[in-house]
């Protein structure tokens, strides 16, 4: 199991370039549609940071609470990007055509961005949550698992 680092320094640094990665991440996200980057990027950027968090921190501690909580939000990504579609759907065209989301109140040029974006936040979750899943379970040695749960 991944234990807290307990360099001052290293601390130090993570309450530093945390907060600013995670910044950067959502950066990544939100301007993806305008040049590189996007949901993968942004959600790969978002997972990274989690994961400093917990690699310096460690699991348990209080500035790895958003770490912890991502991993209850598995699907949500899927959801929210299937919904964007289905929206697209009830609207009258085709899974994704943004010129028919059902939004009301928006312009044609809105709709597609807000689209866009929606499908992109989706994305990103579905990676963020992959991700710190992935780092949370290579952390866990062979011997940690107990046999009641290998013959189940």
């Amino acid at each position: 199991m991944i234990q807290p680092h307990d360099s001052v320094i290293v601390r130090t640094f993570g309450h530093i370039v945390i907060p600013i990665a995670q910044l950067f991440g959502v950066y990544v996200l939100v301007f993806g549609q305008y040049g590189p980057g996007g949901g993968f990027v942004g959600g790969v950027v978002i997972a990274g940071s989690m994961i400093m968090a917990i690699l310096i921190f460690g699991i348990e501690s209080e500035d790895s609470v958003l770490a912890r909580k991502i991993l209850h939000g598995d699907g949500v990504g899927l959801l929210i990007f299937g919904g964007v579609g289905g929206l697209c759907l009830i609207g009258g065209g085709e899974f994704l055509n943004y010129s028919h989301l059902s939004i009301p109140g928006l312009d044609e040029t809105s709709r597609h961005q807000v689209g866009i974006l929606l499908t992109q936040v989706g994305v990103a979750v579905d990676v963020a949550v992959t991700g710190v899943s992935i780092a949370i379970s290579l952390s866990f040695e062979e011997d940690e698992i107990s046999q009641d749960e290998v013959t189940d």
